[in-house]
């Protein structure tokens, strides 16, 4: 009796975890379909190749897409060393103590902070402060500041989930603590590393609310350095959309926002994977 109750027990789960996993990539499907079959007609050569005109109801979006690559570079070549630095300090340097406690309270904290607040210290820091204006360095730095907790809290699983065989074997073999790392630690943890890395491009990419109080909203000309202003997708987007300019090339410049994200995360699959099987 009490094993088929365990049974029915067990069927009741699986069906509800199912049941979850079903309606969640039902409604992502969804949503991408929408976004898509909405916005994939608007998107011609000529959107993807001029500048907005008559403040985006006609012309295209290439400044603004090149603004975009310019701020997320920016963010992702300052933030990914600075988060993995960060985080093999804290897994094979430090001493666990109270110390390296009240660091992971601060990167968890942060990581929960709204991203409103990420772009008002970085209006105040580097626009005000600092003196550096809307520009492509002061939404890139304020993009970094907020992926380092995502960067560092990955990348620490990663290292951790490294077994301390393969630390020991090395020290024992009479590797330094530095090589350890560097050649047995690091590669071995890099897969994980590399989704960090590519779940910080996605946030960077879909972020509006910080981008907006530091990089500006210019968008008419393609930036030529990282002291001009650019205005990113999610900006422009946000812009079509909520002053009701035209939601025809907002649905297509979410479309093309959409499809950069999906091409980012498969390659980074791709890689993942050839990393892993090397």
């Amino acid at each position: 009796m009490m094993r088929t109750a365990v049974k029915i027990e067990e069927k009741i789960a699986k069906a509800v975890f199912w049941s979850a996993g079903i309606i969640i990539l039902g409604i992502l499907f969804f949503i991408i379909f929408h976004i898509l079959k909405e916005g994939l007609f608007a998107i011609n050569w000529e959107f993807l190749t001029e500048a907005p005109r008559e403040m985006g109801r006609e012309g295209g979006i290439f400044p603004i897409i090149i603004g975009t690559i310019y701020v997320v570079a920016l963010s992702i070549a300052v933030g990914a060393p600075i988060g993995i630095m960060a985080a093999v300090f804290l897994t094979e340097y430090a001493k666990k103590g109270k110390l390296v406690r009240t660091i992971r309270f601060f990167v968890e904290t942060l990581a929960a902070v709204p991203s409103i607040i990420f772009g008002l210290f970085g209006f105040l820091f580097f626009v005000i402060y600092l003196g550096w204006g809307w520009s492509i360095m002061s939404g890139g730095l304020t993009l970094a500041c907020m992926l380092l907790p995502i960067i560092i809290r990955t990348t620490e699983e990663s290292i951790k989930a490294v077994p301390e065989s393969y630390r020991e074997g090395s020290l024992a073999l009479g590797a330094t603590r530095w090589q350890t790392v560097y050649k047995i630690v690091l590669p071995c943890a890099l897969p994980g590393i590399i989704t960090g890395v590519i779940l910080g491009i996605g946030r960077a990419i879909s972020e509006a609310a910080a981008v907006f109080l530091t990089a500006g909203m210019a968008g008419l000309i393609v930036p030529e350095s990282v002291w001009d202003p650019a205005r990113t997708l999610t900006v422009h987007l946000f812009i079509l959309a909520s002053e009701g300019i035209c939601f025809e090339r907002a649905y297509a410049t979410a479309a093309i926002l959409v499809i950069m994200i999906l091409i980012i995360n498969y390659a980074a699959h791709k890689l993942s994977g050839m990393i892993t099987r090397k």
